[in-house]
């Protein structure tokens, strides 16, 4: 079965996905448990990151979608520290003596998959690795079901999964959060910067007002508005102050009403 290769197809793809992305409500007190956990853990992370050059950030959801976030397992697949893995990759790692540190088996991990030589770390090059890190089943075998491993909680995703290694289910649903979801939310909290790669023509007028509630065509903004590299607002239909900040960035000016107008 042939590779999958990041093409200019494939970048579009994950850049329309993420830009139309909208977490589900329900989840959306999980979604930011989860980005409070991890930003209490930012300092391993990073000292992970600063050793191979890879974002701290793709770290960090690779450990929540591995191992929920629990420094006792690792990285690779979320056996137990106390010893090498056991199911794939099994084995790992190879090198040491367990129990092993949550840092060496991550750093082994990424190593592993090659991350500390990838360079393209855009929003398209990092949904592209965290895909090829969960393995190519879903693209290559069920292409129907966008994977799981990125866009579950989103609108992206309803059900289907691998319930084993190799062993699919059409009906089950994933019970995890996504790890571009995750992304998502931080970029629309303002925590992360990532590059985009799509560029869209520019709006010549916007006729909404500043509210902090749900008006008419609000969520037609928003969407509009995600279109644009390096801009990430909620789509929830109240154009405030994060959405007047896109208005500006894109247009010149703030939404009519916005107190700094």
């Amino acid at each position: 079965m042939a590779s999958i290769s990041l093409t200019d197809t494939l970048r579009q793809e994950y850049d329309n996905l993420f830009n139309t992305c909208i977490i589900i409500p329900s989840k959306a007190g999980v979604v930011e448990s989860i980005i409070n956990n991890i930003n209490n853990n930012k300092s391993r992370y990073e000292a992970v990151s600063n050793l191979l050059n890879v974002p701290w950030y793709f770290i960090a959801v690779i450990h929540n979608m591995e191992s929920s976030l629990n420094f006792n397992k690792h990285l690779h697949n979320g056996d137990p520290l106390t010893g090498r893995t056991t199911h794939v990759p099994d084995g790992r790692p190879k090198a040491g003596n367990p129990p092993f540190t949550w840092e060496e088996s991550a750093s082994d991990s990424l190593q592993m998959m090659n991350l500390h030589k990838w360079e393209e770390w855009t929003l398209p090059g990092i949904l592209f690795k965290l895909e090829e890190y969960n393995g190519w089943g879903y693209r290559k075998k069920h292409p129907h079901i966008l994977s799981p491993y990125l866009w579950s909680f989103s609108n992206h995703y309803s059900k289907g999964k691998y319930i084993a290694d190799g062993t699919w289910s059409e009906t089950a649903v994933s019970n995890q959060c996504g790890s571009a979801v995750i992304l998502r939310r931080m970029l629309e909290l303002g925590e992360l910067k990532i590059q985009q790669t799509t560029v869209v023509p520019r709006i010549k007028e916007n006729v909404l007002k500043y509210s902090a509630k749900k008006i008419p065509f609000g969520e037609e903004l928003q969407v509009f508005l995600n279109k644009f590299p390096g801009i990430f607002v909620k789509v929830d239909g109240a154009p405030g102050e994060k959405t007047s900040d896109a208005v500006k960035q894109v247009l010149g000016f703030y939404l009519k009403g916005d107190p700094r107008e």
